[in-house]
């Protein structure tokens, strides 16, 4: 993999992997804006904020002479924690099946830090995004789904690597290093499902960029990592996945790009990828019939255990449980079927019209959930079962959800999904700046630019605004002034 990594060149990588990197470029720069200004973001941004309010002495900085330490801008691996938990914090971004994994929330915010601190191109970024995406979603395919099943939290286990490999693409480090830079990422993997519906699932995702950024640069500042990260006694494979681990899965890039197949989900609405396609079989049916909520008795969800696992919110009582809850997602389908942020805005959860909905969802796992050529072909797919309240019956199934790699969002909708993300943060005329750049980045263009657009409109919002902050969107973790009204 490391080989493989420091010889890649953008010429070997075809056009259709090119354009899915810089669509998850655009897809997580929208979602990461507007998760800036979200608890767990504003709580990471505290920590960048420290730097200048309160520094420590580095002990091998006492031999350099008076006045050469560093400014109190962020560095890039705290810039990476800071906005890859604005990234995950609205569970909107983008998911892959290769390892059940998050791994743009992760990849680029570290990617995109480094790529500032260094002057990158657009277009050097986007070969970057390839190597760590390549890398995290092989070591992904290599356990076979047995990661996530035992409990970890596959995006702050597997995100280190992703990172790690993309930020070792961007410095241009030999195989030797990179190689180092992996086992070290190997090492500081972590992260367990306990994390669910609370801040620390964003705050994991952010050290997960943070662990991949450090292990790079570690790296290149001449650090070893194990020998054997993967299959030692007490390594990734035995500790994490019981021992099991496929390592034809980790020729580079082997048969396959692991962004073309399985390729990467991108999310339609705010909430876990494992209640879309639910909620994508029930749109179609309120299109077909013409039903509203008011019609509906009961909604029944059939759906693979691992959905009724992550979905362990029935009766919610925090944006962050509404995530994790199939009766939320439904019952708020059923009654705006086109939603979306403002769908988790916390006033929503005391709607007497939602809590009524909700109650009337029930899900469950039926017998053809037990066949596993099903489950691979389904992996979050959804029977939905409507009962009107006339005691007409209806169903419709889906095996994936609208936005995955069979499915993709149309233009419009992915256009939609970024302004509804960047608008109510950096207001519009910044937001069509942003995403035109976004969609030219794979070229001589250099990431700062985007950071600029940012920053102006940082600017200008301070000059209009003294309402709310939130994580800052370059390396220097500025604050977002103006908070999403409810």
């Amino acid at each position: 993999m490391a080989q493989w990594v420091s010889e890649l060149s953008p010429d070997r990588i075809p056009d259709a992997v090119r354009h899915a990197a810089l669509s998850c470029v655009l897809d997580t720069v929208g979602v990461a804006v507007a998760g800036s200004i979200t608890p767990p973001a504003r709580a990471a941004l505290a920590l960048c904020a420290g730097v200048g309010a309160a520094r420590s002495t580095v002990l091998a900085a006492l031999a350099r002479p008076a006045g050469t330490g560093a400014g109190i801008h962020a560095t890039p691996p705290q810039a990476a924690f800071a906005n890859a938990t604005a990234a995950h914090a609205l569970d909107f971004d983008d998911n892959c099946y290769a390892g059940f994994v998050h791994g743009s929330a992760v990849i680029v915010p570290a990617l995109l830090a480094c790529a500032q601190a260094t002057g990158a191109s657009g277009a050097q970024a986007i070969t970057a995004l390839v190597a760590g995406a390549e890398c995290e979603y092989a070591v992904g395919a290599a356990t076979h789904g047995l990661l996530y099943d035992l409990g970890w939290w596959t995006t702050g286990v597997l995100g280190p690597i992703g990172a790690a490999m993309a930020v070792c693409k961007l410095l241009d480090l030999d195989a030797r290093r990179t190689a180092h830079a992996l086992s070290l990422a190997v090492g500081m993997a972590a992260g367990t499902k306990s994390c669910f519906a609370s801040d620390a699932k964003p705050l994991m995702a952010g050290k997960a960029a943070e662990a991949g950024v450090q292990a790079a640069l570690l790296a290149q500042a001449g650090a070893h990592g194990p020998a054997d990260p993967f299959g030692h006694e007490h390594g990734f494979a035995a500790r994490y996945n019981q021992g099991r681990f496929d390592t034809a899965a980790l020729h580079m890039p082997g048969d396959r790009w692991y962004l073309l197949d399985p390729g990467v989900d991108v999310k339609r609405i705010p909430v876990c990828l494992s209640s879309h396609a639910a909620v994508d079989a029930l749109r179609a049916l309120i299109r077909r019939h013409g039903f509203r909520a008011a019609d509906v008795a009961s909604v029944e969800c059939d759906v693979p255990p691992v959905v009724a696992a992550n979905l362990c919110h029935d009766v919610p009582d925090s944006p962050a449980q509404a995530r994790f809850s199939m009766p939320y997602a439904i019952a708020m389908t059923l009654l705006e079927p086109d939603w979306g942020l403002d769908g988790l805005s916390a006033n929503q959860l005391t709607r007497a019209d939602l809590r009524a909905a909700m109650r009337g969802v029930r899900m469950r796992t039926g017998p053809s959930w037990n066949d596993p050529a099903r489950r691979r072909d389904a992996p979050e797919g959804a029977i939905v079962r409507v009962e009107l309240r006339d005691g007409t019956v209806l169903q419709g199934s889906r095996d994936k959800a609208v936005g995955s790699p069979g499915a993709p969002l149309s233009p419009a909708e992915s256009t939609r999904k970024f302004l509804d993300c960047t608008v109510h943060v950096i207001g519009e005329p910044a937001a069509m700046r942003l995403l035109a750049q976004l969609r030219a980045l794979d070229g001589p263009m250099p990431v700062q630019a985007l950071f600029d657009t940012l920053a102006e409109a940082s600017a200008m919002a301070s000059d209009t605004s003294t309402a709310g902050a939130g994580a800052g969107a370059g390396a220097d973790c500025r604050p977002r002034p103006r908070p999403r009204p409810e």
